[in-house]
This record gives structure tokens, C-alpha cells and sequence, in this order.
């Protein structure tokens, strides 16, 4: 089968190429992707090339198809499997796939499988891991989105807290504890607040901090702390820390100086961590959880309180075949909403070059449609497009009426009425 899809072929060489896919074997299924969302994770592989650990070293022959965050439908399913999928089936995967001890992922190590991709070949330890996981729901997107929220979905299970005198760990977040998401106004940072704000175990008060101006009243927009509080019972302070003279001091008192229970930092710059580290209260668990390209990052955290105040730090990457579970359950509950991460969509042309520009392009997730042909485009700038383009109109009339959200009905437009 002749398929597209935007491989690797060397650091920072991204190509949008056109090549036959094998026949499948009886343990392997072959999919059509309809969509990938671009994840901070595949700009680094991009830029590190052979040098990142999921990278097989000999991509210059065999170069790897990018993108890990996929949805779409089973097209053919190999004999070993047809008891479990079908064709027709619509799917989603777990990229973490920890096999056999190796760091090996779809997205990063594999010649015929990855998610800018028009078609690809699911291999088998995707099933034998227990990886390949049936969608039930309508929209492609919410299932491609439920990769990085099973990620924000395993940093809040992978939080811990102790007892004075008793060596065990209660596992998962302070239940009605404070709540820091620092650098917390980007699409991961939005969305660890809908699932802090939705899930089962929650906090009674998160604060979301951040210095993009633009990003916070975006923030505050979707989620109006007002408004929060009456619905949920949360106290949400939507707060930018350029604007302090004390960052710590006072993000230390919306607490009443007692520190947060739990703080996830989403940004790798040492000033950040730092900041986490110093407004963590007693037996406070931080989670670094932004990933540096630099494998010599580190940064100055207060040792003395990890020591006598019980603090911890630990970091996470990636979430298990549990969380990703987790979040299309919820999404499908309609008990969050992934859409808050998205502010730009495009088609698989798009997706090499987004990719590799992507800390210079503002705004949220970048969502790529891999059987159409269309440019990077803002949600909030379809209507600009609408004077050569009559379908961005429409596009934009349906974005509109959602709060400005990608939604289920925006992709059934944008698949019917583009090629």
C-alpha cells in the first residue's frame, strides 16, 4: 500500500515522504490515521535525532515516522489477532510501550509506524503490551488527545505523600489539598486543570501560574475562577508571576503561607523548578514533569526542607495503558474536555514544519488531520482565511459557537469538505 507520512531522517531533518508499506504479517494490523496531535516530545526527537533515547540509530537508512498521539481506523488485522480487532474498528494506542526493558515507541523508533501518517503498520508488541485500544467515541480527536491527558492523568497518580514515622506512601494527589501547576497555562498545563477540576480525587484549591499574558486570560477565559468555584467547589487563582516581586512569597500566601500539597512544573527552566521547589509545603510532592533536551539540567532545590519538611521531588513521563483508559472514559463521560489543549489545526503538509518550529508558535496543541491538505492554522484565525477559502467561514462559525473550542462537529466538517 502506497502511504504518506513525515519521517526522520536526521536531526532536524523532517521529510514528508511517499513509500510503499510492506503486507502485514499475522502478528501486525494496519491502520489509516485520521489524526495526530504534535507533542513537545516529538520536537525534541526532531532536534536530537539519533541522540534521543527512542531513536534507532540507523535512521538515515531507515528513517522513522514521526508523531505518537493517533487515532483513526483499522483498514486489515493480522491472523493472530483477528479474535480482538477488526476492520473498521476505531483506535487509539498507548505509545509508552516499556517492551522488554526497551525505550522504543511508536512515533520515535519505528520505520512503518507512527502518527503523521496517512497508513501505518501497528506492530506487535503495540498488542502484546496491551497497547492497541478500541475508540468508541466520535470524534478522532478527543482519542489522539488522550495520550498527552494520560500523561497529565499519571502525573497526578504517580504523586505521593507520607506519614511522620510510618515508611508508606499513599499514592495520588492530596486529596483537598493546594494544587501549583507552574508554567500551567500552556495545552498541558490546561489540561492537568480539567482533570485536577473533574476528576475523582481532587484538590479543594490549584492555582495555575504562568508569564504568557496571552496564554493566562486564555486560561481564565475557559475556565473563569468565579465560575469554577460555584460549579465545583474549587478555589482556582489564575495568577502571572512576571507581575511578582516575590514569586514564591506570593504564590506562598494564597496558602496562608503553608506551602501546596502538590506542585507540577511543566516548563524545564531552572528558575521554574526552583520556584516549585520553594513553595512546596510540609511533606509537598513535586513533580517535574517537563522533560529538558539538556541531559546536564538541573537546578538548585532546598534540600534542608527535604530533610526536615518531608518534600520530595520525582518526575514522570508518559502515562500507562490505565490512564490512557482513564482519559477516554472521561472524555467520553463528558467529564473533561481535551479540546482546551488544541488552538491550531493543519493537514499532514503542515506537520514537518510545525514540528520543528513549534516552541516559536504560540498557543496550545497543534492538530493534524493526515488525509488533508491544509496550512498551520490558529483557531482563532479561520475567519481571516474565509475571503479565499469559503469553508474556513463555516469552520469558523462552528469553532465560534463552541467557545472557541475544536469540537466534534468541527471535524466532521473539515473531513467531509477537505481532501
Amino acid at each position: 500500500m502506497l502511504a504518506k507520512a513525515v519521517r526522520i531522517h536526521g536531526a532536524g531533518d523532517l521529510r514528508l515522504d511517499e513509500f510503499e508499506l510492506p503486507e502485514i504479517r499475522a502478528d501486525e494490523i494496519l491502520v489509516k490515521v485520521v489524526s495526530d496531535s504534535i507533542c513537545m516530545s516529538t520536537y525534541k526527537c526532531a532536534k536530537l535525532g539519533v541522540e534521543h533515547k527512542r531513536v534507532h540509530k540507523n535512521i538515515a537508512s531507515h528513517p522513522a515516522i514521526m508523531g505518537h498521539e493517533l487515532a483513526g481506523d483499522i483498514v486489515r488485522v493480522g491472523s493472530e489477532h483477528a479474535a480482538r480487532f477488526r476492520p473498521g474498528m476505531k483506535f487509539t494506542i498507548q505509545p509508552a510501550l516499556n517492551y522488554r526493558n526497551t525505550m522504543w515507541s511508536p512515533g520515535y523508533s519505528y520505520e512503518f509506524c507512527g502518527g503523521d501518517a496517512t497508513y501505518c503498520i501497528i506492530p506487535a508488541e503495540v498488542m502484546e503490551c496491551g497497547c492497541m485500544l478500541e475508540y468508541t467515541g466520535r470524534a478522532y480527536f478527543e482519542a489522539s488527545l488522550a495520550e498527552p491527558m494520560s500523561c497529565n492523568i499519571g502525573a497526578f497518580h504517580a504523586a505521593y505523600h507520607t506519614h511522620m514515622g510510618v515508611y508508606a506512601h499513599d499514592m495520588g494527589i492530596r486529596e483537598g489539598g493546594s494544587l501549583a501547576i507552574l508554567a500551567g497555562a500552556g495545552p498541558m498545563g490546561l489540561g492537568a486543570l480539567t482533570y485536577a477540576l473533574h476528576s475523582d480525587r481532587r484538590p479543594s484549591m490549584i492555582v495555575v501560574a504562568d508569564i504568557d499574558r496571552e496564554r493566562l486570560d486564555r486560561a481564565a477565559s475557559l475556565f473563569p475562577p468565579d465560575e469554577i468555584a460555584r460549579a465545583e467547589g474549587i478555589e482556582l487563582h489564575i495568577v502571572n508571576t512576571e507581575d511578582m516581586a516575590d514569586p514564591a512569597r506570593a504564590l506562598r500566601g494564597l496558602t496562608g503561607d503553608r506551602g501546596y500539597d502538590d506542585v507540577l512544573c511543566y516548563a524545564p527552566v531552572a528558575a521554574v523548578a526552583t520556584l516549585s521547589s520553594e513553595i512546596l509545603g510540609r511533606d509537598g510532592c513535586l513533580n517535574f514533569f517537563a522533560g529538558p533536551t539538556d541531559r546536564c539540567f538541573s537546578a538548585p532545590v532546598n534540600l534542608y526542607d527535604v530533610h526536615y519538611n518531608s518534600t520530595h521531588v520525582m518526575g514522570t513521563t508518559g502515562g500507562n495503558t490505565d490512564d490512557m483508559i482513564e482519559s477516554l472514559a472521561l472524555t467520553a463521560a463528558g467529564r473533561i474536555d481535551p479540546a482546551v489543549m488544541v488552538t491550531h489545526i493543519g493537514g499532514l503538509d503542515a506537520a514537518a514544519d510545525a514540528t520543528l518550529r513549534l516552541p516559536e508558535i504560540p498557543g496550545g496543541k497543534k492538530l493534524i488531520y493526515t488525509h488533508i491538505e491544509m496550512p498551520l492554522t490558529a483557531l482563532d484565525e479561520l475567519r481571516e482565511h474565509a475571503a479565499h477559502d469559503e469553508r474556513f467561514s463555516a469552520l469558523a462559525d462552528i469553532v465560534e459557537g463552541n467557545r472557541g473550542l475544536w469540537c466534534a462537529k468541527a471535524e466532521d466538517y473539515l473531513l467531509a469538505n477537505w481532501a
